[in-house]
């Protein structure tokens, strides 16, 4: 029904930069808002930026001033631009689209909150 596609992921060395990209698609009427998360290894998984429907943004501490998130010219994309890596933002990052409301032929329309499957982005050291 709604799909998100992330790319982007890779290995950088510490002080490199890197951009994710996230597009959803599927008969979406609106989202509230689309974030990035992560998830390291034995560590639960956190938030590291959102942005809503009008633009409003909000970064987790650990990262805010190195990373940006922003929307795409194309609808429901979002970007994180990553730069000053550090070795400790390794982890599978995952795109999230809150409070997304769809709807499909012969059915009144639905909420939801769908995920990605995740990207890998590896920063050595």
């Amino acid at each position: 029904q709604v799909q998100l596609v992330e790319s982007g992921g890779g290995l950088v060395q510490a002080g490199g930069s890197l951009r994710l990209s996230c597009a959803a698609s599927g008969s979406i009427l609106s989202i509230n808002s689309m974030g990035w998360y992560r998830w390291a290894p034995g560590e639960q998984r956190d938030l590291v930026a959102t942005i809503t429907s009008d633009d409003t943004t909000h970064y987790s501490g650990s990262v805010k001033g190195r990373f940006t998130i922003s929307r795409g010219n194309a609808r429901h994309t979002v970007y994180l631009q990553m730069n000053s890596l550090k070795s400790e933002d390794t982890a599978v990052y995952y795109c999230n689209a809150d409070r997304v409301l769809t709807v499909s032929a012969g059915s009144l329309p639905s909420l939801g909150d769908y995920w990605g499957q995740g990207t890998q982005v590896t920063v050595s050291t």
